[in-house]
């Protein structure tokens, strides 16, 4: 005599034949797989695309906490300029370093800041920046010119990933800060960490100052083998002119 059929074994034959049916109706169903083996969208987490744009929006964030309130909007339509950035959010080793040159107001500052927004918006891993004036610099950097103290504040400006050095050349040059300016430099340069810097003084000119004559032969012989200059010529945007 066959054994009662239990609850189990009921729900599982109705479970059964109503797979049955549904497969009858609708052959493609069960190739369809379960509603939760979908791909997340764009806008959901798990696509690369959504947490690229989480990336982003932080390091935007902190690109507007660096930015002076006159460059919250720079940009940069510069080719090499663009060129340089893109470098870096491939490999930041690989960028070097970027010196813009020129007179005043041609738009040195504004592309520097422009470089860097434009590496925060492609939501780069890990984003890291100082950016402060050449005078700025070796005020800190002296003794007592902060709490962390001159060789503290060394240390974080050649450690930080990413440094914007502007108007490099206009203080009276000393021994010591030719000795500061060595030790940062040379720090990034054996650490292969990308660094811009901006000045209105050319890196050679055979008829007037430059960087070699303020700054001295070890520096300049560093910025030549890793940099790349980007002469900015023009009119002064301040008061009017266009810059190229």
């Amino acid at each position: 005599m066959p054994e009662p059929e239990t609850l189990a074994n009921k729900r599982g034959s109705m479970l059964g034949r109503l797979m049955a049916e549904a497969a009858a109706r609708c052959p493609d169903a069960a190739t369809l797989g379960p509603l939760d083996a979908d791909e997340p969208t764009p806008d959901e987490p798990g696509h690369p695309e959504y947490h690229r744009r989480q990336r982003r929006d932080f390091a935007l964030k902190r690109w507007q906490t660096a930015a002076p309130y006159r460059y919250r909007d720079a940009t940069t339509t510069h080719p090499q300029v663009i060129a340089w950035a893109d470098r870096a959010v491939k490999d930041l080793r690989d960028a070097g370093f970027l010196l813009l040159t020129g007179p005043f107001g041609t738009g040195k500052t504004h592309n520097a800041y422009g470089a860097l927004r434009r590496i925060a918006e492609a939501g780069p891993d890990r984003y890291e920046i100082i950016a402060l004036t050449a005078p700025d610099m070796y005020a800190l950097l002296r003794p007592g010119g902060s709490d962390r103290g001159g060789e503290a504040e060394l240390k974080r400006l050649t450690r930080v990933p990413l440094l914007l050095l502007d108007d490099l050349g206009t203080e009276k040059i000393s021994e010591w800060t030719e000795e500061a300016t060595y030790r940062l430099l040379n720090e990034r340069y054996n650490e292969c960490r990308p660094m811009i810097i901006t000045s209105n003084l050319p890196p050679h000119d055979p008829n007037g100052p430059d960087l070699v004559a303020k700054l001295g032969e070890r520096i300049t012989s560093r910025l030549a083998q890793m940099t790349t200059v980007i002469p900015m010529n023009g009119n002064d945007r301040r008061r009017g002119g266009d810059a190229a």
